[in-house]
């Protein structure tokens, strides 16, 4: 069986240009060396509505999806309240990270040569860390212990990639670890001489005579080496995109003018 991949990363920080995401080229990473691929990625603001609809939809959609941000207990996160409203669950303190919140607490205190006061209204706060859907499940957090949580397959993680991304490799290997890869092939060739509106022709002919396959063309005006070109090529099923590649060079080859090379 194989499973479409998606990622959702919410914060207004990353809209604004106030940090820069670092998730979705990791998350590629970690999914690619594992021969998945990440299919969709959404990012969100700090909005309820917004996050509740998209959460809503991944919560439906079947795919494995990892949310990123908002999970804290500070007014502007609301990724635990959105997610509980989008399933229609109530919100209650998991009795394990309780626990394990407790037990970050104390370690904090020990470290600061402090004794832990579990009434102090910081410490009491801090438990709403561990307030979830009912029914969710831990993902553990090996940087300071605070869990993030799983519903079906909808994984939430906190927005620090220092801990968002050993959790979303956990979940890959422990959750996702007898998934079977999608068999995926890319070819392209390096197209000189001419226009996309030149190939499109071509392009429409190929993905209409080899179903499930996907042509692309990526142009580039000033590649310091290959100069104005366009990669295009073909990518799905491996034999069916072998053999589109060979039609897709053959077609290239009656086109006036037009050059390429695989290299």
């Amino acid at each position: 069986m194989t499973r479409e991949f998606g990622l959702i990363i919410i914060g207004d920080e990353i809209l604004s240009g106030r940090r820069q995401d670092k998730h979705m080229a990791r998350v590629i990473e970690l999914l690619g060396a594992r021969g998945h691929a990440l299919s969709w990625v959404r990012y969100l603001g700090d909005e309820r509505g917004l996050i509740t609809a998209a959460l809503r939809e991944a919560f439906a959609s079947g795919d494995v999806v990892f949310s990123c941000g908002g999970i804290g207990a500070t007014p502007d996160d609301h990724t635990r309240q959105c997610a509980a409203a989008a399933l229609g669950r109530p919100l209650v303190l998991h009795p394990d990270a309780r626990a394990l919140i407790e037990e970050r607490m104390r370690d904090v205190a020990a470290e600061q040569g402090v004794a832990y006061e579990p009434d102090r209204p910081d410490n009491v706060h801090r438990f709403q860390m561990g307030v979830f859907p009912e029914g969710a499940e831990l993902i553990p957090n090996p940087y300071n212990k605070i869990p993030g949580f799983s519903v079906g397959d909808v994984h939430f993680v906190p927005g620090f990639p220092v801990m968002a991304h050993p959790m979303i490799e956990w979940l890959l290997d422990q959750r996702y670890a007898g998934l079977v890869p999608r068999a995926h092939l890319e070819r392209a060739v390096f197209v000189r001489g001419s226009m996309e509106a030149t190939l499109t022709p071509l392009m429409e002919a190929i993905e209409a005579a080899h179903p499930g396959v996907k042509v692309f063309s990526l142009p580039s005006v000033d590649h310091p080496q290959r100069g104005r070109h366009i990669e295009l090529g073909v990518k799905g099923e491996p034999v069916a995109t072998e053999r589109a590649f060979l039609a897709l060079q053959a077609g290239l080859r009656v086109l006036p003018g037009v050059e390429f090379s695989t290299e």
